[in-house]
């Protein structure tokens, strides 16, 4: 079974410590929005739908101690620490999706006294955290009807259950395939500059008992060129109104190499991922992360002093390079401005 990367415990956010990955598995106890806010920022969560639930919990922390009745007091409070966490990672959606979630849920139980309101709010946040377990599984169920026995896939970055509640996106498609008996071989980027994929979905690919073998970033052109790729599934951490989507740096890449040997390349992802105010990819804020986790990655310096880095964390994949974009609602298939939005009414009727 997948590990449980983060759950509400005993008061406490209990989370993995996914820095300290693949060496060590290390648990953290959180009750400091301070702390779970740096937890974000410094990658110790990650994962779109992950943080979407730190996010969550992270407002449950903020406000648990807040004492008195000063109901006005309370929801200032409450919005100052959502845009707080809000702010510490920009580009995926599920973070802001997740804390406006909350705060509509205060909103309507204003009524309430302020205790009352807490409560409703943990009960939020940990429906969030079902819900996700279950639409991780849904994904799964859907997208490995795309997968056929003995298929190679190739992954970028992780997006397992380490990037979410329970089961994984990308990943828990192939986790799903595997369950119904089917034989699936993964090629797993290293994704840099993190090595999210050597770290993360090589150590859980091999905890499922799944084969994978390990490239470098620049090797996926070459596995592709031998014809040992028959599919690319990755992940997302936004997709705007017109199926562009934004997920790690180096997914483009991947993308138009997928376009260049007539390779399907699929975007798993839950539907709170699509953001219909985002019109075009474009219009999606990019994450830059710091120089230094290019310069002196892991603690080793690999660069000369003082040498200009440009660092995005992530890039954005044009709609018309995806086959289809695999949802908990189904596999929606181009034309994705008019399907997406079909798919949206279908949900919401």
């Amino acid at each position: 079974m997948p590990v449980t990367t983060i759950e509400w415990l005993n008061g406490k956010v209990r989370m993995i410590d996914q820095t300290k990955l693949p060496e060590e598995l290390v648990y953290l106890d959180i009750e400091d929005v301070e702390v779970l806010a740096e937890g974000i920022k410094s990658l110790r969560v990650r994962g779109a739908p992950a943080i979407g639930i730190a996010g969550a919990f992270g407002l449950v922390l903020g406000i648990q101690n807040f004492e008195g009745n000063d109901k006005e007091a309370f929801l200032r409070e409450l919005n100052r620490i959502a845009d707080y966490l809000n702010a510490t990672r920009p580009t995926a959606v599920n973070l802001s999706w997740a804390l406006n979630r909350m705060k509509k849920v205060a909103q309507e139980n204003a009524t309430l006294g302020v205790e009352k309101i807490k409560e409703r709010l943990l009960q939020e946040a940990l429906k969030i955290w079902e819900e996700d377990r279950e639409i991780c599984r849904r994904i799964g169920k859907h997208g490995a009807k795309l997968i056929k026995n003995g298929s190679h896939v190739l992954t970028h970055c992780n997006t397992g259950a380490l990037a979410t509640a329970d089961y994984g996106t990308a990943l828990g498609v192939v986790f799903a395939a595997n369950e119904e008996g089917k034989k699936v071989n993964v090629y797993a980027d290293e994704t840099r500059p993190l090595l999210q994929g050597a770290r993360l979905n090589v150590w859980e690919l091999m905890n499922e008992g799944i084969d994978v073998t390990l490239i470098t970033d620049n090797t996926a052109a070459f596995v592709m060129q031998q014809e040992k790729v028959d599919c690319v599934i990755v992940g997302a951490d936004r997709i705007a109104a017109n199926g562009d989507t934004a997920n790690k740096i180096g997914t483009y890449s991947v993308a138009v190499l997928a376009e260049k040997h007539g390779i399907p390349f699929y975007v798993a992802a839950p539907y709170s991922t699509i953001d219909f105010n985002i019109k075009k990819g474009a219009d999606i804020p990019i994450e830059e992360r710091a120089a230094e986790e290019v310069t002196e990655g892991f603690g080793k310096r690999t660069a000369p002093q003082n040498a200009k880095v440009y660092s995005p964390a992530f890039d954005i994949t044009p709609h018309e390079l995806i086959s289809a974009i695999i949802t908990e609602e189904g596999v929606i298939e181009p034309p994705f401005e008019i399907n997406l939005k079909k798919s949206a009414r279908n949900q919401n009727s």
